[in-house]
């Protein structure tokens, strides 16, 4: 039953993930597309993806990896993330520039522009925190990390079910769904952990 569930779990993961990406690569919206264009549009595709397993490793919710594979995997993805971000942007930045300034500047009439600027943004924040994360505290870390998690989440999602573009909605709305239920489940499971070692330290230091 314990692998049978492991299993399970991988594979609806990878569904969640590979399914969106199949579905874009048969969209009638890639014919005649530069082919930088349609790189930058998967990459973006690509780090929807990748948010969805990033609570999922911190959380330790992937079976078969230590809570220290965990946590390293996390950071390998983060770095991923970044990439996949810049790789979205820059493609979209030279295949038409006036719409990434026009976005950039939230000046861009397109409704999804400001939550996808947003959200990467708070990915960038995020990265850079993670570089000096030591002079910051834990607890500090703690705070930014999950502020900025929950305005990466929530751009993300928003700016990718309000664009029209190569993938199909039903398999977008059901991994945005997921992105965004991952997100809340970990981050209340999370706090609650917090609560409970509070409460713990409290009444080990009250009955000295």
């Amino acid at each position: 039953m314990r692998l049978a569930r492991r299993v399970l779990i991988w594979a609806v993961l990878a569904a969640a993930i590979g399914v969106p990406i199949a579905f874009a690569m048969t969209s009638d919206q890639l014919a005649g597309r530069d082919p930088l264009y349609i790189l930058a549009g998967f990459a973006g595709i690509i780090a929807l993806g990748l948010t969805l397993v990033q609570p999922l490793l911190i959380a330790g919710y992937l079976p078969g990896l230590s809570a220290y594979r965990g946590r390293r995997a996390h950071h390998w993805i983060g770095g991923a993330l970044v990439v996949a971000v810049l790789v979205h942007v820059a493609g979209l930045w030279i295949t038409s520039p006036p719409d990434m300034i026009d976005a950039l500047l939230f000046t861009s009439p397109t409704p999804f522009s400001p939550f996808g600027v947003i959200a990467m943004w708070a990915i960038f924040t995020v990265a850079l925190l993670a570089v000096i994360r030591r002079r910051l505290g834990p607890r500090t870390w703690r705070i930014a990390h999950m502020s900025l998690a929950a305005v990466i989440v929530t751009g993300s999602v928003v700016h990718g079910m309000l664009v029209e573009g190569t993938m199909e909605t039903m398999s977008k709305t059901a991994l945005c769904t997921l992105v965004l239920a991952a997100a809340i489940k970990v981050m209340a499971d999370l706090w609650m952990r917090q609560k409970k070692t509070r409460a713990m330290n409290s009444s080990s230091s009250g009955s000295f």
